[in-house]
């Protein structure tokens, strides 16, 4: 019987103190990205404002882009996987 691989197959395994700090950074990080893409599209009506609300925010987002990859990353080498016996 073959098993069909998904793409939560890289987190299978014994969860190690990295893989959880990974996942910390990645909900903190997905959280803060929100709320700015948030902010954004609610106190930016004109496409003037919009121009300086993305160039304000545009260190933030980049950030918090770069953080969502670096908890991914902790998070697929937090996961020992299972050796067969």
């Amino acid at each position: 019987m073959t098993e069909t691989r998904t793409g939560a197959g890289m987190f299978r395994g014994e969860k190690t103190s990295v893989f959880w700090a990974g996942l910390l950074i990645l909900s903190l990080a997905s959280v803060i990205l929100f709320a700015v893409v948030w902010s954004m599209r609610n106190y930016s009506s004109l496409p003037y404002n919009l121009y300086y609300s993305v160039e304000n925010n545009l260190p933030v987002i980049v950030g918090g882009i770069v953080f969502i990859l670096i908890g991914l990353v902790m998070m697929k080498s937090g996961a020992r996987k299972e050796r067969p016996q």
